[in-house]
């Protein structure tokens, strides 16, 4: 195989790459009835004039899988950041004992589990799509190289198992949240 080719090969397999980081981030983003700090990465707080992430200001605890802990580095952010927490509507209700502000995580019906669940398989499909996508450009980009036709044809069908391998990755990681989503 010639080296253009290898290049277009490690191109579309980087993207691909940057495809399951970014379904892995989203899925983080999809609580699962368990307590996660990272439940909070949308919260924005107002500190000194300017909105901050709420991580930049408090320190976030789990001192159990139902509770979130928020501790803030200075105590006069408390209203501040129990005002971001409500008006990022994540549904949390947080309870301010005027040293730091803690959170009950309610446990999820069976109706919001299927509906997180859709939302787990939208972001998968949202995955596979630029998987298909940067198979679509590695092939075009083989295409137009001056390489043999046997070579190209050879590199398509190495782009088509590496499509193929993470395809199976992404619905690998989607069984797995589905799992986590659905456990009671």
């Amino acid at each position: 195989m010639n080296e253009e080719i290898i290049i277009i090969t490690e191109t579309a397999k980087e993207s691909m790459d940057m495809a399951i980081r970014h379904l892995e981030k989203e899925l983080l983003n999809i609580r699962a009835g368990k307590a996660n700090p990272v439940m909070l990465n949308s919260v924005v707080v107002e500190y000194y004039g300017s909105p901050t992430p709420i991580s930049q200001v408090a320190t976030i605890n789990t001192p159990d899988g139902r509770t979130l802990s928020i501790q803030p580095w200075e105590k006069s952010l408390l209203a501040e950041i129990e005002k971001g927490i409500l008006q990022a509507n994540l549904g949390f209700n947080p309870m301010n004992n005027g040293e730091s502000l803690i959170i009950n995580i309610p446990p999820l019906t069976e109706e919001r589990r299927r509906d997180l669940v859709k939302m787990a398989k939208s972001e998968a499909e949202n995955a596979k799509v630029g998987i298909r996508n940067a198979r679509k450009e590695a092939n075009n980009e083989v295409k137009k190289t001056d390489s043999s036709e046997d070579l190209q044809k050879n590199a398509e069908i190495d782009i088509q198992e590496l499509t193929n391998q993470y395809i199976e990755k992404i619905d690998h990681i989607l069984s797995i949240k589905e799992k986590e989503i659905l456990t009671v």
